[in-house]
């Protein structure tokens, strides 16, 4: 059977506002998602810190809301 799930990567930007990647697990398989703009790549290996790349190269959010 293979395993599926969704997490998400949030940051904030400069002047507040949340930006959000979705993280798409379906087996070995990931997809990151971003909900601001529509991107999306196939990420096998640390797709969460290339959610966290894409967050602060195209949107300038940086500020972790756990922090």
């Amino acid at each position: 059977m293979v395993q599926t799930g969704t997490s998400r990567v949030s940051r904030f930007d400069q002047h507040g506002r949340q930006h959000v990647v979705q993280v798409e697990r379906k087996g070995a398989q990931r997809t990151i998602r971003c909900d601001t703009c529509g991107w999306r790549r196939a990420a096998q290996f640390l797709p969460w810190l290339k959610a966290e790349e894409h967050l602060a190269e195209a949107h300038q959010a940086t500020v972790d809301p756990s922090q």
